[in-house]
């Protein structure tokens, strides 16, 4: 929660890593997300009946803290989360969603002061569109894969991804550049021209690892 989306993004550039999930943002509240990811899988319905209301065990398999995210690519006329889910999920403490495509309610969500990333709000239920067919499974996200157990930082800037066999890595870069880059405030905030200042930082992020 110290870190913000873009220093995370050039922390995984740093280190060779992907994770940044382009095409999603902030719909709800204007508060920064992070935790531990458990995710939701969903597909079109094509006939096919639910064995269950999507998000639903996921939502009850959560843990206080941890952060959905819906794999939602197969319609865009629905949407993959709502109000009632939204309610549910802040009872349990879940700290936000992350939809990989549409959502709605999201005046409701915005009341709840609940966190909602996604492509875009459509009114139309999920109902007879689309079912869950798996969750706590990779998933596509933006891009990119999205395994359960992973963790994920979203603010205004976008969502990053950060895979859990490396995240004490990428924080450590990321803290690094976040010190670099205060005393390149300084500097800016001491006079000294913006061009030589971030001639500085080319060089310092083009330069070969030792």
């Amino acid at each position: 929660m110290e870190l913000d989306s873009c220093v995370v993004s050039d922390a995984l550039d740093k280190l060779g890593l992907s994770g940044v999930a382009a095409g999603i943002g902030r719909l709800s509240t204007n508060s920064k997300l992070a935790g531990q990811v458990l995710t939701v899988k969903l597909e079109s319905a094509n006939g096919r009946l639910a064995d269950r209301h999507l998000c639903t065990a996921a939502i009850e398999a959560a843990n206080a803290a941890d952060v959905l995210v819906i794999e939602h690519h197969s319609r865009t006329d629905c949407a993959g989360w709502g109000g009632i889910l939204s309610r549910a999920a802040l009872v349990k403490g879940i700290a936000g969603v992350i939809v990989d495509g549409m959502c709605r309610d999201i005046d409701e969500s915005r009341e709840l002061e609940f966190p909602v990333f996604a492509r875009g709000t459509v009114p139309a239920t999920a109902r007879g569109r689309i079912i869950e067919t798996d969750f706590n499974c990779p998933i596509a996200v933006g891009g990119i894969t999205a395994t359960p157990g992973d963790w994920v930082i979203a603010n205004g800037s976008g969502v990053v991804f950060l895979p859990k066999d490396r995240v004490d890595a990428i924080i450590a870069q990321a803290q690094q550049l976040v010190a670099r880059e205060s005393s390149l405030v300084k500097d800016i905030e001491s006079g000294i021209p913006v061009s030589k200042v971030m001639s500085r930082t080319y060089e310092h992020m083009t330069q070969k690892d030792k």
